[in-house]
């Protein structure tokens, strides 16, 4: 137990909850308190007078021993011995602190805690109260059950190994990010068990290799054999997912859940897909097992380092991960972690995926600035030191691994100079110009970088259209700070698109989400992190709409001449610049009062009959011309 934890044990009267709590006490070394010495004097005398106590009665008693939990779990671990017999009261309980709470129930038969009832001298409670207690109990979901018919050390014994020998929280997959989690929640003290399949002859020992490599690792629990792994954690079950999107997960939950309780919590850490999550969820809930689907940014370092994370479910399934997600999360300025609860259903991979697709133009600007600064006879070298000049006015983490990449060498040359121009990508831009166009919003810089991509793949064709267009840059002549506004005013397009679609998708899958801590979350420990996103957590808490904000208004407004300049020139010098100049395009359009719309409207009513609205009518009613 690495977090303080209250143990709670529970149990009709006479089951033995005092006796065990004691000693359970003393061997943990931790505080005892007994629940019926917070029982108000009413209540005492009620039930010496053969009167059980109702929900009333219990109310402020309950809210007592709630308030000496969390005022114990601010220095120690503690145990509270109190029946609790029914959920509401376990409820009430455990409020604020439902992460932090143990439950053991004490069972026995009626007739097995009926005879220590009698043998027992001046206890209030009398024996004929007992069958209203059986009457009352509700068996709990999430608790170490065990039989009273054990020896008191024997109970003991089964507590500890149970609470303290069985890992908290497992990880299944040790591939780059799973290693890097593993390693992060060991050091925050936490007791994991980790998983990872064996390939007899290619991948053996993995799970078991893997613990003895780092010290931080010494009391984890690792497994290649799943019912065994499974069985190594304290219920309900939390296990991280960290293996590839797409059928691989669905696989491995049906490997799970033949060895899954109940209540168990499945959490999704990989770049799954929003629509896939949402399946997972809803098919998961009807096995009565918990889904969790949790973007995860930061890559390699951040996994160890403390990344952001994007969780979206369940919330009172989230309460119950939320210590050891939050443990490991970056921290923002203020030091809270970057981790916050998104929302419903497959809300966290969708705010995920939207981060990667942001993602993908932040990349392609800069991109873009290297050919720009490249065509007007900058070395490799030389574009490194402009972009660290930059950083006063336009910090982030991408800028700061493009200088790093442009500085590298080997021998002689810059390294980025050997690499093939072929951009890869792993589907998430994908899937976020699908959703874009799905829900009719105009992320049109997020489809602009996938397809620049795209278009990079054709390397062979792109060398012979070279040769038949005679495509070839020439010298530009402009102004750095003109280079350095153009890829600020694109940054806020950028920005603002993104988190559009987020909005959007909050509104169409009536998901309650919160963007400027959407912002703070991603101003530590992602990719996208940057000194941008730190002004937009202020200017979110105002309007979901940046473009709206006086401040980002006026910024738009004298960056916007750079832009014009740079994209013409880029243009007229035959150098392709696609999100640059798609970001001076969607402001022209965006701050249009009147587009070219209205044409496109009368076409489709000439060939399609499809209506269209009139100016001069102030009604709003649709009309149709016979053309």
């Amino acid at each position: 137990m690495n977090l303080n934890t209250v143990i709670f044990i529970m149990g009709v009267s006479g089951c033995g909850k005092s006796t065990i709590g004691q000693r359970l006490s003393q061997h943990l070394k931790i505080p005892f308190f007994d629940g019926d010495d917070y029982h108000p004097k009413s209540n005492i005398e009620k039930m010496s007078q053969g009167m059980p106590l109702n929900d009333e009665d219990r109310y402020d008693w309950l809210v007592s021993l709630n308030d000496l939990a969390k005022n114990q779990l601010q220095q120690n671990s503690c145990i509270i011995v109190c029946s609790a017999l029914k959920q509401s009261y376990r409820d009430i309980l455990s409020a604020q602190i439902r992460n932090q709470v143990k439950w053991v129930h004490l069972a026995g038969s009626f007739n097995q805690i009926l005879e220590r009832i009698n043998k027992r001298e001046q206890h209030f409670m009398s024996s004929n109260l007992l069958q209203s207690q059986f009457d009352t109990l509700e068996f709990p979901e999430h608790a170490l059950e065990i039989n009273i018919s054990l020896k008191p050390e024997e109970i003991v014994d089964k507590i500890i190994k149970e609470l303290k020998m069985k890992s908290e929280f497992g990880l299944f997959g040790l591939g780059v990010m799973g290693k890097s989690l593993s390693r992060n929640l060991a050091q925050k003290g936490f007791k994991i068990s980790i998983f990872n399949r064996e390939e007899k002859g290619s991948e053996e020992d993995v799970a078991i290799t893997f613990k003895d490599a780092y010290k931080e690792l010494e009391q984890a629990q690792a497994f290649s054999n799943i019912e065994a792994f499974v069985n190594s954690l304290q219920t309900p079950r939390r296990i991280m997912l960290m293996v590839n999107a797409g059928k691989v997960t669905d696989l491995v939950i049906e490997d799970l859940i033949p060895f899954l309780s109940d209540g168990d919590i499945l959490i999704d850490g990989g770049n799954s897909n929003y629509v896939e999550t949402k399946e997972r969820y809803d098919y998961l809930k009807s096995k009565k097992i918990h889904f969790i689907g949790v973007g995860v940014s930061g890559g390699e370092e951040g996994a160890l380092k403390g990344p952001s994370i994007m969780p979206g479910g369940n919330k009172e399934t989230y309460h119950l991960i939320k210590p050891y997600l939050e443990s490991i999360a970056a921290k923002d300025a203020n030091g809270l972690p970057c981790c916050t609860y998104i929302g419903e259903e497959g809300s966290g991979h969708f705010v995920k995926m939207v981060h990667n697709g942001i993602e993908y133009v932040e990349m392609q600007l800069l991109a873009e600035v290297y050919t720009i600064l490249k065509i007007m006879g900058h070395n490799p070298d030389e574009i490194a030191a402009i972009l660290e000049s930059w950083k006063a006015k336009a910090d982030s983490y991408l800028l700061g691994i493009t200088i790093a990449i442009l500085r590298k060498k080997e021998g002689d040359y810059w390294l980025v100079d050997k690499i093939v121009d072929k951009a890869g990508n792993k589907g998430t831009g994908n899937w976020t110009t699908i959703a874009t166009a799905q829900l009719g919003t105009p992320s049109t810089l997020i489809a602009s970088a996938l397809f620049a991509r795209y278009t990079s793949f054709y390397k062979e064709e792109r060398l012979q259209a070279s040769d038949h267009f005679n495509i070839k840059p020439t010298p530009l002549e402009l102004e750095l700070q003109d280079v350095l506004k153009a890829y600020q005013f694109s940054r806020i397009m950028n920005h603002y698109q993104g988190l559009k679609l987020i909005s959007e998708a909050g509104k169409t899958y009536k998901w309650h989400l919160n963007l400027s801590e959407i912002a703070r979350i991603w101003t530590n420990g992602c990719i996208i992190k940057s000194d941008f996103m730190l002004e937009l957590v202020s200017v979110l808490k105002e309007d979901d709409n940046i473009l709206t904000h006086p401040t980002i208004i006026n910024q738009v407004r004298s960056l916007k001449p750079s832009i014009n300049k740079v994209v013409s020139q880029c243009v007229l010098n035959e150098l392709a610049i696609p999100c640059l100049s798609e970001s001076v395009n969607f402001l022209n359009g965006y701050a249009t009062a009147n587009s070219s719309a209205n044409i496109i409207q009368a076409q489709r009513d000439y060939f399609g009959a499809h209506t269209y609205q009139r100016t001069d009518d102030a009604s709003g009613r649709f009309h149709h011309s016979n053309w």
